[in-house]
């Protein structure tokens, strides 16, 4: 049977198949602590959920614009606005089956064959392979502890070339937690701005930011990045919505009108009941958001100190989202058999580094109870003391 070409380098999430053996374990009653998970384990507030059965009472089943209602796009224009000082017209945003679903369009309508695109390395598992399924080439430029986990201005400069159509951004980083600056932005504003290139900055954790970090939205920092920047986020993260499948992107006004057209022809819209929440979710208070983030706070405080005093193991402490990524290098494993190995013989399952480009890290996620944490964390240090 032959597949299209584009498909057949595509490589599965290394997340979900962690996660989905630990699932299965767990479901054959094996006692398992997984720090796997992508998204929070709290629970979507009532006052969404209620604004959903409000939505299904009042009749709101049928399709809606395939980039969104309008009540939506009010929405989001005004949280834009309060939290980012970006501007933006209803025609310059998309509501997208989450904020996966908007970068795959953005990146299906800017890239084509000999295009490249370059990504920070560590990296969000999926930017790769929607690249490679838009036709283009990834250009991994690699960071480290060093640096934060952050492009410098010279490494990206370094990496241009006369093919090179956009850079990715991600701020709060998943997995490694870096949070960018204001002062570094506006380098790779500049950067972006004088070579002519887009900017995708996917800032879906950026509600979930700790201590003296401070998120900035880049296309607020400067009018030529505004023009070329697509801002990417969600309602996952900030409000556990990751099942409701409601994302958005705005961007310029002439690509997102070719976002728009293909979201015509492959998802009609957005879920109609979702939207609805959406909107109760965005125009609503934070205190959802505020008690979650002090409690993952407190989770990796923790983490971060229990993994800092193991054996020949170190981590990065995240500034924003709720993983840790951490240093394996010492233990002499690479990170997929130290992340097989720990889930059999220590029923603990966390995330191989090399999904994210670094095989030297695993990745921890504290989006689980500190019961969960306090068990799987005594759970390696035992099983890595005797390695």
């Amino acid at each position: 049977m032959k597949l299209a070409g584009r498909v057949k380098s595509l490589s599965s999430s290394p997340t979900l198949q962690i996660t989905n053996k630990a699932k299965q374990l767990k479901k054959s009653g094996v006692d398992v602590v997984s720090f796997g998970a992508g998204e929070p384990d709290f629970d979507t507030p009532q006052y969404i959920k209620d604004a959903a059965v409000c939505a299904l009472q009042q009749g709101m089943t049928k399709y809606t614009p395939s980039t969104g209602t309008a009540a939506l796009k009010e929405a989001i224009i005004g949280k834009l606005e309060r939290d980012n000082l970006l501007h933006y017209r209803p025609e310059q945003i998309v509501v997208s089956c989450g904020a996966k679903h908007a970068l795959y369009s953005i990146f299906q309508v800017l890239c084509e064959r000999g295009d490249e695109v370059i990504i920070p390395a560590p990296y969000w598992v999926s930017y790769p392979e929607m690249v490679k399924v838009a036709e283009a080439t990834p250009v991994f430029v690699g960071t480290g502890e060093k640096d934060g986990f952050k492009i410098t201005p010279k490494k990206l400069q370094a990496a241009l070339t006369k093919k090179t159509k956009a850079v990715i951004i991600n701020s709060p980083s998943n997995p490694t937690g870096a949070v960018y600056t204001k002062e570094e932005l506006l380098e790779i504003a500049r950067i972006a701005a004088k070579e002519d290139i887009f900017v995708i900055s996917d800032e879906i954790y950026e509600k979930l930011i700790y201590g003296d970090a401070r998120h900035y939205s880049i296309a607020g920092l400067d009018k030529e990045v505004y023009k070329r920047t697509f801002t990417v986020n969600g309602l996952s993260k900030a409000y556990s919505m990751t099942g409701w499948r409601i994302g958005y992107l705005a961007g310029p006004k002439e690509p997102v009108e070719k976002i728009s057209n293909l979201q015509d022809h492959s998802t009609s819209c957005p879920n109609s009941i979702a939207q609805a929440a959406a909107v109760t979710a965005l125009e609503g208070p934070d205190d959802f958001v505020n008690k979650m983030r002090d409690e993952f706070l407190k989770r990796r405080d923790y983490l971060v100190e229990r993994i800092s005093n193991m054996k020949n193991m170190s981590v990065f402490c995240p500034q924003g989202a709720f993983y840790a990524f951490s240093n394996i290098s010492r233990v002499g494993l690479d990170s997929v058999t130290f992340a097989a190995r720990l889930l059999d013989e220590a029923r603990v399952a966390v995330v191989p580094g090399v999904g994210f480009g670094d095989d030297k890290y695993i990745r921890l996620s504290f989006a689980t109870s500190m019961e969960q944490i306090t068990k799987g964390l005594d759970r390696i240090e035992e099983w890595v003391r005797k390695l």
